[in-house]
Formats: C-alpha cells, structure tokens, sequence
C-alpha cells in the first residue's frame, strides 16, 4: 500500500461523516445505526438516499448538493476513494451526506424495515461471468435485501454503460412483473436526459461518454412481489 493511501486510511477513521464497520460487527448482526440514521446520524426525519458503489461520491456530492431535503450516503468498500468525497463534504459543510465504508453484501445489517426511500446503482460491476451473475448488484438476491428495508413506494435507479446488465435487469423486472417507471438503452438521446444529465457524471460515466458508449437507464420499485425470482 502506498504512503499517501495509508495517510488517507488513517484520516478516514478521524472523519465525523464516515461510518467504517468491522466484519465481526456486521456479520448475521446489526450495526448500532440499523433503524437509527435519521435521528442518530442526520438529526432530521428527511428522506434518506443510497449510492451503492459509489466510489470517490461525485454523484452521492451532487445529489446532496441538489437535494437539500434529503439524506444521502454514498456505499463503499474502498477507503481511499471514500476518503476523497468525504474529505468534500467536510470542506464544503454538507450535513446531508455521510459514507459508509462495507461490502454491499452486509447491507441488510445497516438498515431497518422502511429506513431508505431511494436506491442508485452506478455503473457496477457487471459481473460478466456466468458463474457469477448472483454477485450482481441488480441480481434477485440483493433486490430481495434490498426490499427488506426500502419503503414500500422506494425507487431503485441503474445506470450502467453495459447493455447485458441493462438488459439482464430488465428482464427481471418484467418476469418479476415490478412497477417499471423508466426506461432507456440512451439516457442522453432520450426523454429523461434534461431529468438526470444534467446531474454531474461520474468519473467512469464521463470516461464511457468520452468512448462514444451510450448510458442505459433503469428506474423500477419492488413493489407487486413477495419475493424475486
């Protein structure tokens, strides 16, 4: 590890809007913030908001920044790109936004029955091999956790430059039969581009862009199943 990343990881634990959770703490166990973000962490009852994977948090940024009136935390696993969206939010004194540093496998330990309103998936790992199409973050295995703490009217948002998993997710959502709000292989050629371009890019949506990809855009709730199949 290099000098300037375990400088980074050793501010990381100092920063107030940071919340980094040990494996022994969340493993089949709930975190001590499960059911308590708005009155523990945020001191307001605003809506809160997810960014999974979200990486350095440009876009968890931008949503705060744009959205007062909600709550944003921006999920990740890798410190040294936390570091650099936390260390943002510190200079710039948004109160709105705070980091979570955890694998996305141990969400449901974080969140309680009806806790998140909004879910964004940006640009993850598509997980292109066969054998592991059950890591994607869009799979029915994390749709199902998902559902178990996002609130019954909760919106989940993909975007992704990968066709396969845009079509992938897509077909679980009507095989699913889930209330689908949105949907597009072209995010800036199509209707929602003056909703949702206009929001900064993140660092790979930009690069994506810059190769002449196209952005494809899903937004759908979890409603109308028990269980995804």
């Amino acid at each position: 590890m290099g000098k300037n990343k375990i400088q980074r990881f050793a501010e990381l634990h100092t920063f107030p809007n940071v919340i980094e959770a040990d494996f022994e703490e969340v493993f089949r166990k709930d975190h001590s913030l499960k059911g308590q973000w708005n009155t523990l962490r945020f001191n307001n009852l605003q809506p809160i908001v997810l960014e999974l994977g979200c990486g350095k948090g440009e876009y968890t940024l931008a949503m705060a920044r744009n959205n007062p009136l909600k709550n944003y935390i921006g999920i990740d696993i890798k410190g040294n790109r936390l570091w650099v969206g936390a260390n943002i939010a510190l200079a710039e004194n948004l109160s709105n936004v705070c980091f979570l540093r955890t694998r996305i496998d141990f969400i449901e330990s974080f969140f309680a029955p009806n806790e998140v309103e909004e879910i964004w998936i940006t640009f993850p790992d598509p997980q292109p091999q066969s054998n592991r199409i059950k890591k994607r973050l869009t799979s029915p295995l994390f749709l199902n956790r998902y559902k178990k703490f996002l609130k019954h009217d909760g919106i989940i948002h993909l975007k992704t430059d990968n066709e396969q998993l845009y079509y992938y997710t897509l077909e679980i959502i009507e095989n699913n039969r889930l209330p689908l709000l949105a949907s597009t292989n072209n995010l800036y050629q199509s209707e929602f581009r003056f909703e949702l371009a206009g929001q900064v890019q993140t660092y790979y949506e930009s690069i994506f862009l810059a190769e002449g990809k196209s952005i494809h855009y899903l937004r759908f709730s979890l409603n109308g199943t028990e269980e995804i199949i």
